[in-house]
């Protein structure tokens, strides 16, 4: 393989803080990119103070201590290097400019009017640096349809009306286990800063990349038809079933829980044949998806009835293994991060700090393989202000007198 990575050359200016942005910084930086990271003197990203932290003594969920770390930093904080910078001064606002005419992308996802505020916005930095690619990652779009309301991940996936179709048709709306808009905003607004540098190695131009995080979620609200399927009156929340492709769900087992899958006609058949019901696949109630769906629950119970006297790994065996209907145990995160194989594909990683021998945590993974080049969050975390020296005194050229002023001054 190619010691260059795909992104090997390009320079990321990174404002971002929590996560919906430090994990769009993180990919970039984990493809290849010099990813600066910029954080207040003396603080850093709000995300430096989030328990459960990590040091000498394990991890724990205590008052953090000097020597410790954020275990969320430890993962988000990858492939960066950390720099400090006061943005609120007139000479730390300078010193951004002149780092931005040194780099090819600003990324940011500051509350809105923030950057504008502070003398960052998109089209400060133009100014600097004509050529920059600048996206931006707001949690409603800017301006903002709610300007008061702080774009945290559980508002957003309220809004979204992912939360109303998710759960059981006689319970609540249900917030995702994982923070879904913060984790999928950032693909979008990685996906938008490529296709900017492409289009800049084209015509020399640079722009703006905007995306929301609220857009992200409800452009996948619309992948269903919900419109339609509740005019004619099927319910918005399906729970563990999917009726316009069953047999396709969770079904419960004497030990556990099976995913399957059995709408194809052939699926389908061998799966009634495993429950011993194979007349009911020329039956015209079931024979075809579409009357089939009037019905999915008699179907689904019937099914659950035969699970349910089986084992987890029994059902995969009569169903997945001997008859080609796609069965799969429904793992817990626990069973996921200790998959060798997973581990071995690098979707899954070991946390590491140079200063703890260790962490006992695993991290996000880059889930892209390329067949020429290497890519991965190899980088552990920084301390906060650690590449302070390098990116001041080698990138920007400072002499020593001038980084001694900065430090004293508090401007980094």
């Amino acid at each position: 393989m190619s010691a260059t990575r795909p992104l090997e050359g390009i320079r990321v200016l990174d404002l971002t803080v929590a996560l919906a942005g430090p994990y769009g910084s993180l990919l970039l930086g984990g493809l290849g990119a010099e990813v600066i990271r910029v954080e207040s003197p003396g603080g850093g990203d709000i995300a430096r103070n989030n328990p459960p932290y990590v040091g000498k003594e394990g991890v724990h969920f205590g008052v953090r201590r000097e020597d410790e770390v954020s275990l969320t930093i430890l993962n988000r904080a990858r492939n960066k290097k950390s720099i400090t910078l006061d943005l609120k001064s007139e000479q730390g606002l300078a010193l951004f400019m002149e780092l931005a005419k040194e780099c090819d992308v600003v990324i940011e996802n500051a509350s809105e009017g923030v950057t504008a505020r502070l003398g960052v916005d998109y089209e400060s930095v133009r100014r600097a640096n004509p050529k920059i690619v600048y996206a931006s990652i707001k949690a409603f779009g800017e301006p903002s349809p709610y300007p008061k309301l702080k774009g945290m991940d559980i508002i957003v996936q309220a809004l979204s009306g992912i939360m109303d179709v998710t759960g059981f048709a006689d319970g609540p709306p249900t917030r995702s286990g994982l923070p879904m808009a913060d984790l999928i905003a950032p693909l979008y607004a990685v996906n938008g800063i490529l296709a900017a540098l492409i289009h800049r190695g084209k015509t020399g131009e640079g722009q703006l990349v905007q995306v929301s995080m609220l857009d992200c979620l409800s452009s996948m609200v619309a992948e269903e038809h919900f419109d339609v399927f509740v005019g004619h009156g099927y319910p918005k929340r399906s729970g563990n079933f999917h009726d316009r492709l069953v047999p396709f769900g969770v079904y419960g087992t004497r030990d556990g829980y099976v995913a399957m899958v059995a709408f194809q006609p052939d699926w389908f058949q061998n799966l009634m044949e495993a429950l011993g019901r194979p007349e009911m696949a020329k039956d015209p109630r079931y024979a075809t998806r579409g009357p089939r769906m009037n019905h999915a629950a008699e179907l689904n119970a019937m099914i659950e009835e035969w699970t349910r006297q089986r084992s987890t790994e029994e059902v995969i065996r009569e169903l997945q293994e001997k008859r080609g209907v796609p069965a799969a145990a429904v793992r817990s995160p626990l069973d996921v991060l200790k998959d060798p194989m997973l581990q071995k594909r690098g979707a899954v990683v070991k946390l590491e700090h140079p200063g703890l021998a260790d962490v006992e945590a695993m991290g996000m993974g880059l889930p892209i393989k390329f067949s020429k080049t290497p890519v991965q969050f190899d980088q552990p975390a920084q301390e906060l202000g650690a590449s302070n020296d390098e990116i001041y005194r080698s990138l920007l050229k400072l002499p020593e007198d001038r980084l001694q002023q900065l430090r004293d001054e508090g401007v980094i």
